[in-house]
């Protein structure tokens, strides 16, 4: 370990000293939130000087669209076994239950922890998300909505399979 890293832990440690948690892990989630508002940082720079206003109030119509695809997207993301390659490096697997539903936890220490936590958290990604479709819509919007309303439908039709199988199982139990 380099002596500037030796020297960046003390002073992690001292920080947060007393709180109980390890200071590598808030340290980390201290990177992830400096890094979350230096996108913002980032975005607000560009836009402007694209010449991009932002808007004075988001319409109730896109909150909703963001809302169901980002609901989807970070569901997705955190869960499903196809994204599996996109957590892998950050956790390990611990039980594929099905093609929607993987168990996995985060691995190794540090920043590396952090960001598995991250990513398999859908609440925690779910704020990640919402932001880049917000930054998109200001951007690019007819493109954002274009994603959002994929992930949207599809949000969609999972309920609707999930409701047709509710309502299957109900009537095959009357049948009984």
């Amino acid at each position: 370990m380099s002596e500037t890293t030796q020297q960046d832990n003390k002073v992690a440690e001292r920080i947060f000293e007393g709180y109980g948690e390890d200071p590598q892990s808030l340290s980390s989630y201290a990177t992830l939130i400096g890094l979350f508002n230096l996108i913002l940082a980032v975005f607000l720079f560009f836009a402007k000087r694209a010449g991009h206003d932002l808007p004075e109030r988001m319409e109730l119509k896109d909150i909703t669209l963001l809302g169901v695809a980002t609901h989807k997207l970070s569901n997705a993301l955190a869960n499903d076994a196809i994204a599996m390659p996109l957590r892998a490096p950050f956790t390990e697997l611990q039980e594929k239950q099905s093609p929607k539903m993987v168990d996995e936890q985060p691995r190794g220490s540090g920043l590396r922890k952090s960001v598995g936590e991250l990513l398999i958290c859908k609440f925690c990604l779910g704020m990640w998300i919402a932001s880049f479709f917000t930054y998109g819509l200001i951007l690019a919007p007819r493109v954002t909505r274009l994603i959002a309303s994929i992930f949207a439908v599809v949000a969609l039709s999972d309920h609707l399979h999930q409701t047709y199988k509710a309502l299957t199982n109900r009537a095959d139990s009357r049948l009984r």
